[in-house]
């Protein structure tokens, strides 16, 4: 290549990423540690100094479990509901994939959210769904708490006005089927703040 064609460049080397924390797992007495980031951590939820398991209240912002149902294994759903809510400015503790029904029963009677969002994308949500809203409808202390599924909940696609409906009259408060979009989710947590049904 002539010389008066070479490109020269001053810039610095590529930024390099920090290590990613090593993977934590719970503490003696099934407690997870106390983490910066988010994540499944009890203690971190909690003001320092004190054991309230209750979710810390942000100004303006909804207290949000983010949740899948026990049979679907996919996270990247969650994590993207997760970012998506926290840059709305809601505090949100991610359960994670396949949570057993009575796991996100035993958090939600522990954390106290003002709103609980199911996700799954593994086509299984109208099933799995109906029988985890049942559970969760069925425990005293969780039958006013806002509960909202969303994703894709049939293996044959969107099941239109009937699916919403028989989800609904189980005890969704809100269904998004695939394609509805992250603006339906944000509405609704919208409406939930304004109502003050908290």
């Amino acid at each position: 290549m002539p010389a008066d064609s070479a490109v020269t460049s001053q810039s610095s080397p590529p930024a390099t990423r920090p290590p990613s924390p090593a993977p934590q797992s719970p503490a003696a007495g099934g407690r997870w540690p106390a983490t910066a980031g988010g994540g499944p951590a009890d203690d971190a939820l909690s003001p320092a100094g004190t054991t309230d398991d209750a979710l810390l209240p942000i100004e303006g912002g909804l207290r949000v479990v983010v949740t899948s149902v026990a049979s679907d294994a996919h996270t990247w759903n969650l994590v993207f509901l997760q970012l998506a809510l926290e840059e709305a400015g809601h505090h949100v503790v991610n359960l994670g994939a396949c949570v057993p029904d009575e796991l996100l029963v035993e958090q939600c009677r522990r954390q106290r959210p003002d709103l609980v969002v199911v996700s799954t994308v593994n086509g299984h949500g109208f099933h799995d769904g109906t029988r985890l809203i049942r559970r969760i409808r069925a425990t005293a202390d969780l039958t006013g708490i806002p509960v909202v599924i969303g994703g894709k909940l049939g293996i044959t696609g969107p099941g239109g006005a009937a699916t919403r409906d028989q989800l609904r009259a189980a005890g969704f408060d809100g269904v998004f089927e695939d394609g509805a979009g992250i603006a339906a989710l944000h509405g609704y947590t919208r409406e939930l703040s304004a109502s003050g049904r908290r």
